[in-house]
């Protein structure tokens, strides 16, 4: 069986009080369209947790000690042809110096038989 694969799912974590930003920003430019409907998402309420080392520019928290914050997990369906400038601004967008982001590939129901 061949999988056609013309979406991906991107998932981030993000401070509750970006939430909204980041998710406006990425559905202008693309992300978010499932069918005849666009800004779709998902958020999760999640408890994210880090150390930044020495090196890092920490957002929120302290370099070298644990931190615990609020977040949220933002979901969102995105084609293939737009995944490069949806994750650059994404990025431009997000508080945290290094946001965690998956890149998740989706298959087709029309593959399956």
């Amino acid at each position: 069986m061949i999988f056609n694969i013309d979406k991906v799912k991107i998932v981030v974590t993000i401070p509750k009080e970006s939430t909204s930003i980041v998710r406006n920003e990425i559905c202008k430019i693309g992300a978010g369209i499932i069918g005849n409907y666009s800004f779709c998402s998902t958020s999760i309420d999640s408890i994210g947790t880090f150390i930044p080392n020495k090196d890092a520019n920490p957002y929120i928290g302290r370099k070298n000690e644990l931190e615990f914050v609020s977040e949220d997990r933002l979901e969102v369906i995105c084609p293939i042809s737009k995944v490069k400038s949806v994750i650059s601004k994404l990025r431009e967008v997000h508080p945290y110096e290094e946001p965690s982001i998956d890149i998740i590939p989706l298959l087709n129901e029309s593959d399956f038989k």
